[in-house]
């Protein structure tokens, strides 16, 4: 039965020849029915926010100045490779080796060639560094079997640095010094205010809605806004004019380590996440946990991996506030953790290896959120919090850390092979 409505003398609705039912009233009188409004605001938490999270829980240093000059210090390195390949000898025990790299060996130093060759065979021999010069040494080797004095080095073989052998005499070695490197960054000024009248305030609400929840929401956003630059921010500073002063903008630590690992993008199996897991923990002196942060796409291929659940990777850790899945490997344990910030900033195939042991936050101003009545100081009728924070982020050991890069098919990453020794003049630096 159809309802049928008509007005009354002083212009109300009413009903005739049928039950007063919902959808009549609603057609009526849409406002006279109250739904049920749940008091309890649904605040929408951006994702994850680790490094600024795990920067936070660490302890900051104090900076006295929005510039930040620090030193940093590493290890000489303990491999080199063979620049000309040397053949096998059975008249000499000694021989001169050509560097591809700068020369890290020293008179007494003791090397280990672990891809000598001998009859065809391959063994591990042992050397003695008789001299060294530029990107040449003089080396004797030691015990080669089968009757051969010196092993045949193939192109590009290793060289490890091993321990020095002194003489019974010897009272001094040759010497090497580190000499620190001086590094810059720059705390940037990280700002956010919230502002509501006085009528706001004053003014009944269907929900609970204070400046302090729009204090909380502001904070969250600020906290995306430095993860940002805390991972992917390029340091500069300018004058910003009409006297406002100089800008400071962070570097990023994706910036601030040129140790890389590449894979091609779609194709990572086991044995790559092998050489990523070796190069992470080898190498660099670092801790044996470290966290693994990465975009959406390379999260994807590690989770298409068995190997990653063999590998003890489905069990889930808390750490400094974030849920982690533990990747168990036999060169260390990795922490992974998906961040969206890599999407949203064009790395969602790429990831990041942190060392938190050497990830230092300065903060030149700490996190403060400042009331502002700004009816007293006659702008306008409100109040206001403006939060701020000056801070960076700093790698104290690149070395330490190792980006994850992503690169198309049948590119090899950049990686460079090396090739024989050029026409530089000299072939024996020591005129023999």
């Amino acid at each position: 039965m159809e309802a049928r409505i008509v007005t009354g003398a002083a212009g109300s609705p009413h009903v005739l020849e049928t039950p007063l039912t919902t959808p009549v009233t609603e057609e009526v009188s849409p406002d006279l029915l109250i739904g049920d409004i749940d008091s309890r605001i649904v605040k929408i938490r951006p994702m994850a926010t680790p490094v600024d999270q795990i920067s936070r829980l660490a302890p900051a240093r104090k900076c006295k100045s929005m510039k930040l000059e620090y030193y940093s210090v590493d290890t000489p390195p303990e491999v080199n490779t063979l620049a000309a390949a040397v053949e096998q000898s059975a008249s000499t025990d000694t021989a001169l080796l050509m560097l591809n790299e700068s020369n890290v060996f020293c008179v007494s130093d003791t090397v280990l060639a672990p891809d000598a060759m001998v009859n065809g065979h391959k063994v591990s021999v042992m050397m003695y560094v008789l001299e060294s010069k530029d990107n040449a040494m003089k080396v004797r080797a030691i015990g080669v079997p089968s009757g051969i004095l010196f092993p045949q080095l193939v192109l590009v073989s290793r060289l490890v640095r091993m321990g020095r052998a002194a003489a019974e005499l010897d009272v001094q070695t040759a010497n090497a010094q580190a000499i620190p490197v001086k590094l810059t960054n720059y705390c940037q000024i990280f700002k956010a205010q919230v502002e509501q009248s006085m009528m706001q305030r004053m003014s009944a609400k269907e929900v609970g809605w204070t400046l302090s929840d729009q204090e909380e929401v502001a904070l969250m956003d600020m906290r995306m806004g430095m993860e940002k630059n805390f991972l992917f921010g390029v340091r500069h500073r300018f004058d910003k004019g009409l006297d406002y002063g100089e800008v400071f903008m962070t570097a990023g630590i994706w910036n601030q380590t040129s140790n890389d690992f590449t894979y091609t993008k779609g194709k990572l199996d086991a044995l790559k996440l092998v050489a990523l897991t070796r190069k992470a923990f080898t190498g660099n002196a670092g801790s044996a946990r470290k966290i693994l942060v990465a975009g959406s796409g390379f999260i994807e291929e590690l989770s298409r991996l068995n190997t990653v659940k063999s590998l003890g990777a489905v069990e889930t850790v808390t750490r400094w506030g974030i849920d982690f899945k533990e990747m168990h490997t036999n060169f260390g344990r990795l922490y992974v953790v998906l961040s969206e910030v890599f999407d949203m900033c064009g790395h969602a195939d790429d990831g990041m290896v942190i060392d938190p042991e050497y990830l230092q936050k300065y903060v030149h101003i700490p996190f403060k959120a400042m009331p502002i009545d700004l009816c007293r100081s006659g702008q306008r009728n409100t109040e206001a919090v403006v939060l701020t924070e000056a801070s960076c982020l700093v790698l104290r050991y690149p070395n330490a850390h190792m980006r994850i890069m992503a690169v198309p098919d049948g590119d090899n990453g950049g990686e460079v092979v090396p090739e024989g020794p050029g026409d530089s003049g000299d072939d024996n630096p020591f005129g023999e």
